[in-house]
């Protein structure tokens, strides 16, 4: 059995969504000061708990879905567009859907537990992430492709657990002007992605409409 032909694009959205580079910077900057021990776990935890977030919405958003009585094609379109608004703010350098605002910024400098609000939610498992695990699983067939979609999920948030514990280092190497072309970058591969899923929801939508 082969791997379903569209796994690069699928992988290619799950991992621009999460961003880990993009995780990494805003990573150092809450961090900054902590001991590595510290730093370390905060960075297992986070993705552990993004990790069971992104999970549960792989295996059980299709049927939320349908409780909702959303079809997929509509919820492909909607999140093609939700998908396209955080590729226009990867673009133009301003904090995405996926990213953290000054009030949580300020939120997570205070004393206490950052690794669920905000370093696991929503800047790794984001409402960008979490709607694109659903699109990437919608287009699967069978389990073999859905375990296939999983161990992509996996892959990404290792990477992001690695670039977060590389997070200081890799910020004095890319510097301001290297984390915004990599973040321009994702934007616009993201872009082609999204429009992708809005055309996908809308061609499927004319073909089951009734005539």
């Amino acid at each position: 059995m082969s791997l379903p032909p569209n796994l690069l694009s699928a992988f290619a959205t799950v991992f621009v969504t999460i961003g880990p580079i993009e995780t990494a910077v805003v990573f150092a900057a809450l961090t900054a000061g902590a001991h590595r021990p510290e730093r370390r776990s905060l960075a297992a935890r986070s993705v552990a708990i993004a990790g069971m977030v992104l999970l549960l919405f792989a295996l059980g958003g299709g049927v939320v879905l349908s409780w909702l009585r959303v079809s997929l094609p509509a919820f492909r379109v909607a999140g093609g567009v939700l998908l396209f608004l955080q590729s226009l703010t990867l673009t133009f350098s301003s904090p995405g859907l996926s990213s953290i605002n000054a009030s949580e910024t300020r939120a997570a400098q205070q004393a206490g537990d950052i690794a669920v609000f905000p370093l696991a939610f929503p800047l790794i498992a984001g409402p960008g992430s979490l709607a694109a695990v659903v699109l990437v699983m919608g287009r699967t067939e069978g389990w073999l492709e859905r375990s296939a979609v999983i161990a992509m999920v996996a892959a990404c948030l290792v990477a992001t657990y690695l670039a977060m514990l590389a997070s200081e280092p890799l910020v004095r190497r890319l510097g301001q002007t290297g984390a915004d072309v990599v973040g321009r970058i994702s934007g616009v591969l993201l872009a082609g992605l999204a429009v992708q899923f809005i055309f996908d929801g809308v061609r499927q939508a004319a073909l089951f409409a009734p005539h």
